[in-house]
């Protein structure tokens, strides 16, 4: 297999006990990153490096297992449903923190759509769903309409989302003439349509996702982004300002900025906490008002933490943006930082 850093014989056996993905990668974004003027960082989020043998780490960080309810559906806040509906992606990203599905057959996938809409049905409190995987859109637009069959009769359910990195990866994807009408099904039931994008590096914005995503826009989509920090790829204030007010000019508003995960085989794209303070802080002094959108966040087994701030107390002070309880939202805490820490269970409690 080749890596950054040049070939190794690999048995099928160590991939697997490494977590290490197969190189995947479409021909478009290997053309966008050479032609980018950014292929030395961009290289990182889909070229195999050996540090991966040396990235500790757990599957399943944020407790997707335990809050399962239904094959395939994730309940844990109570507003959203999570929809695990393809374990496959048009490339693969190095730094997935769902390398335990992606790219294998996963028992974890939806397939009993019936079940799901009964489960949804039954549960009033819940007024999104989010389409995710693997990617979406590497489903074809008459299996998404099949989806959707089951989920627009809900009367709750106010939203549709579909997290995708596609339109990054295969841009044309969204230039299939049947998108339209499966957007105008769910906007005539009532629901809105909500693509959220994954750009991580304004390298990453094409031409042809650019004119995809305002030709969507004009269809009445909403767009939101998230990022993720990621340490050698986008670790730099400037880069992921320049990416924010790219994403805003295009009517995609930023929405998260995840801290990288503590993923086996991935976690050595993490940075560390303060340093991630520093980045964010340092995008907010240079974008305007408007563009201040994004929260820094941690995704965490216990919930949506936003990191806040390093305190002149020597404490991390952060707040619950979701959380399971929801009386822990919107509460403030803080631990004792640590030198190096890049995630909550880095940090001492006291």
């Amino acid at each position: 297999m080749k890596f950054i850093e040049g070939r190794r014989v690999l048995t099928e056996g160590e991939l697997q006990a490494n977590s290490i993905t197969r190189y995947h990668v479409t021909k478009f974004y290997r053309e966008q990153i050479t032609n980018s003027g950014y292929y030395d960082q961009l290289k990182y989020i889909v070229e195999p490096s050996f540090e991966e043998f040396e990235s500790p780490g757990n599957l399943d960080t944020s407790g997707e297992h335990d809050n399962t309810v239904v094959p395939g559906l994730q309940h844990k806040y109570a507003q959203t449903g999570l929809l695990l509906v393809t374990d496959r992606c048009a490339s693969y990203c190095r730094y997935c923190f769902r390398k335990r599905i992606v790219g294998k057959d996963s028992d974890e996938i939806a397939i009993d759509f019936a079940q799901i809409a009964r489960y949804v049905g039954g549960h009033p409190e819940m007024t999104n769903v989010l389409l995710s995987g693997g990617d979406p859109f590497v489903l074809s637009t008459g299996k998404l309409d099949e989806i959707l069959d089951h989920l627009l009769p809900i009367p709750h359910l106010d939203s549709i989302r579909f997290g995708t990195k596609a339109i990054v990866y295969q841009p044309k994807r969204f230039e299939d003439p049947a998108l339209p009408a499966l957007f105008r099904r769910i906007h005539q039931a009532g629901k809105v349509a909500v693509i959220v994008t994954h750009f991580d590096h304004i390298g990453e914005i094409s031409v042809d996702a650019e004119r995809n995503i305002r030709s969507l826009r004009a269809q009445g989509v909403q767009f939101l982004n998230q990022s993720v920090l990621l340490a050698k790829v986008n670790d730099e204030p400037e880069i992921l300002a320049a990416t924010f007010a790219k994403c805003h000019q295009m009517g995609v508003r930023p929405y998260y900025l995840f801290q990288g995960r503590p993923v086996k085989g991935a976690s050595h794209f993490q940075v560390p906490l303060r340093r991630g303070l520093e980045i964010a802080h340092g995008i907010n002094q240079r974008v305007s008002g408007i563009q201040k959108t994004f929260k820094y966040i941690m995704s965490h087994y216990t919930g949506k933490i936003e990191i806040l701030d390093l305190g002149a107390d020597g404490r991390l002070y952060m707040r619950y943006h979701q959380n399971k309880d929801p009386k822990k939202i919107g509460k403030i805490f803080s631990r004792p930082h640590r030198e190096g820490a890049c995630w909550l269970d880095d940090l001492p409690e006291g």
